[in-house]
């Protein structure tokens, strides 16, 4: 089975990514935090630093792009090709309400009319060679019963993969995952398909094995951040242990530092992932509501240090996430 790391806008960084691969592995590809293209078609310092191949040597990462104009999505798989990226995904899933409310992310499957010429467009012009067209997508934005008629859109064109997140964009993160609808997507998908959603143990990916044995790719998401054992663990491997955690923790602190200018910023950034890491650890609430108000890095370092200190380390991330 395939494994694919969900972006997480803020974490999953070029640095993430390394350090991840690197010291627990497990993961087949790493999908980018989307790129965002503009009217003036610039790629901005920031997005640059996280897209850059250098960045990215030795990981097998995906760009994501988020946009409703075929014209921007197409200039920048352009640009992506030309440094080297042969798979550009398109983000059709994401539900904040700053980006649904500018018709993107999960917000572009309110309008299917404009999601198929959007399509239209794009392969009438045609990808960059050698580059394919992948989607991820919620099932609609309030109810499942959209999907069937976004799905008809997906059959109509050759991507080269479908990965869906079974709720609408209205359930965010909250409600349970939409497993019934998913099955009925199986049934009628013309494409190849990769789950996303609440995969957080061993035990959901094997339940999700049991009900779905043509599924053959997988993407964590908050579960792999909760647990950066969980693709290892999948594999066979062994669980997370507090020493690899600490020096994991430990190396993403000090290279965000180098990164992005200092301790203060570099203790923000932690505080976003300990926001999922906690729930690996026993009787974590306190040290998560202390995480939460942090405000210079020497309370975030001693933080981190009663963690690893104080708190028993479980085999796996208790939920919910």
């Amino acid at each position: 089975m395939r494994i694919d790391a969900a972006p997480l806008q803020g974490i999953t960084t070029y640095i993430y990514r390394r350090a991840h691969a690197e010291l627990f592995g497990g993961v087949d590809r790493y999908f980018m935090p989307f790129l965002s293209p503009a009217a003036e078609h610039i790629i901005t310092d920031r997005e640059m630093r996280d897209i850059a191949p250098e960045h990215n040597r030795g990981v097998d990462a995906v760009p994501q792009v988020m946009t409703r104009k075929a014209e921007d999505f197409l200039w920048a798989a352009e640009e992506l090709a030309a440094m080297g990226y042969r798979e550009i995904n398109l983000n059709l899933g994401c539900p904040s309400g700053t980006v649904t409310a500018k018709g993107k992310g999960a917000g572009f499957l309110a309008d299917p009319t404009g999601l198929d010429a959007f399509f239209a467009e794009v392969f009438r012009a045609g990808m960059p060679a050698d580059t394919v067209f992948t989607v991820k997508t919620r099932l609609g934005m309030k109810s499942e019963t959209e999907f069937p008629a976004l799905l008809e859109i997906y059959n109509r064109y050759p991507f080269a993969e479908l990965t869906v997140h079974p709720r609408v964009r209205d359930d965010f993160y909250k409600r349970s995952v939409r497993r019934e609808a998913f099955a009925a997507v199986l049934a009628d998908c013309r494409l190849p398909v990769c789950y996303n959603g609440d995969i957080v143990t061993v035990a959901d990916l094997e339940r999700l094995r049991a009900d779905f044995p043509a599924v053959n790719a997988v993407m964590l998401g908050r579960g792999l951040i909760a647990d950066p054992a969980l693709a290892r663990k999948i594999r066979g491997g062994a669980p997370a242990e507090r020493g690899e955690l600490e020096r994991f923790t430990q190396r993403l602190y000090r290279e965000y530092q180098m990164a992005y200018g200092g301790r203060g910023q570099a203790a923000q950034r932690m505080k976003e992932l300990w926001f999922y890491l906690i729930h690996l650890f026993e009787n974590g609430e306190k040290y998560a509501k202390k995480m939460r108000r942090v405000s210079h890095p020497e309370e975030y370092e001693m933080l981190e240090a009663g963690i690893y200190r104080d708190l028993t380390l479980r085999r796996d991330a208790a939920g919910p996430l």
